[in-house]
């Protein structure tokens, strides 16, 4: 898959070194739900300040505001700390989610 954004891009890496890309955060959530016993080196997301720059999907925390758009419509960004996830939804609304919160949410 070529990604064409990349401040909503996610990769999960299997413990086998498989690469799986997606061109939004709700996709790779999407289908980690599918995964039971797949094991993951690493899940990482992009880092909506920093385009292209990936971080640990489960140490980040997440904004979804309608006033951010996504390319699968989930409004959904990543942010390195909470710290900077706050401050965007102080100037675009929404909700802030750790990567556990995130989950159930995206379940619900």
């Amino acid at each position: 898959m070529t990604i064409v954004g990349q401040q909503h891009a996610a990769e999960a890496v299997t413990s086998k070194g498989k690469v799986f890309k997606f061109d939004a955060i709700e996709c790779m959530v999407n289908y980690l739900d599918g995964q039971d016993g797949q094991e993951y080196a690493f899940l990482l997301a992009n880092d909506y300040e920093k385009p292209g720059e990936l971080i640990p999907a489960a140490s980040s925390y997440y904004l979804i505001s309608p006033n951010i758009p996504s390319p699968m419509g989930a409004f959904l960004s990543a942010f390195e700390t909470r710290e900077q996830a706050s401050k965007a939804q102080s100037e675009k609304g929404g909700e802030v989610f750790d990567w556990d919160g995130l989950i159930n949410h995206m379940k619900n």
